[in-house]
């Protein structure tokens, strides 16, 4: 098995749109509106391919996002910085190789050099208890509960605090160049929306 995990393109997002609507009552539909939102907005939106088929995908945002979530919202009013998983799919003949937890290193390993935690949420309604275990066995805590007003199903709002950070921090972005290597696995994604409000603010607008 040929396994790659690579930020999402464009030409993925049919895929990606598909995968998601087929995960079921844990995992929120989307429309193409919502998914290219995701798109301009995510900080991490990888893929991962195996034998050249995308078996699942990852989206998390950080605090600046433009993102109307009520979970994602929550963690903006309690983390003044946060990388935010908003959804992880995995498709069903892909499932029980451990992609979860690839895509959990992975996303774990962006935000450990960028932000101090790292937050999601689990369905209580009806209870994930899978889901519930994989992240607490992954050093999540459950840090609140909230009803999603859309839909009335409550949440557990779940963060981690990620322990390499202060040395990131403290090392690289307080240091003499204020930066992390330029290395491309430090590398942010860039964001189409980000990019356009910083030209609109640089220019004045």
């Amino acid at each position: 098995m040929a396994l790659s995990i690579r930020d999402v393109q464009p030409h993925d997002l049919d895929s990606v749109l598909a995968l998601n609507n087929a995960a079921g009552s844990t995992i929120l539909p989307l429309d193409v509106a919502g998914l290219r939102g995701l798109y301009d907005e995510a900080s991490y939106f990888r893929v991962a391919e195996v034998d050249g088929h995308i078996a699942g995908f990852l989206i998390a945002l950080r605090e600046d996002a433009r993102y109307a979530s009520p979970n994602f919202l929550w963690f903006r009013a309690h983390y003044p910085e946060f990388v935010y998983i908003d959804r992880i799919v995995v498709a069903r003949p892909y499932r029980g190789l451990g992609l979860g937890r690839v895509f959990y290193a992975d996303v774990t390993s962006y935000a450990e050099t960028h932000v101090p935690e790292l937050a999601c949420e689990v369905f209580l309604e009806p209870r994930d208890d899978v889901s519930l275990l994989f992240h607490g066995t992954w050093g999540f805590l459950e840090v609140g509960q909230q009803t999603m007003p859309s839909n009335g199903r409550r949440v557990a709002l779940l963060a981690k605090t990620l322990c390499s950070f202060p040395f990131v921090r403290d090392t690289y972005l307080r240091g003499p160049t204020g930066r992390l290597p330029e290395l491309p696995w430090l590398g942010e994604r860039a964001r189409p929306n980000a990019a356009m409000r910083g030209a609109r603010a640089a220019g004045g607008a």
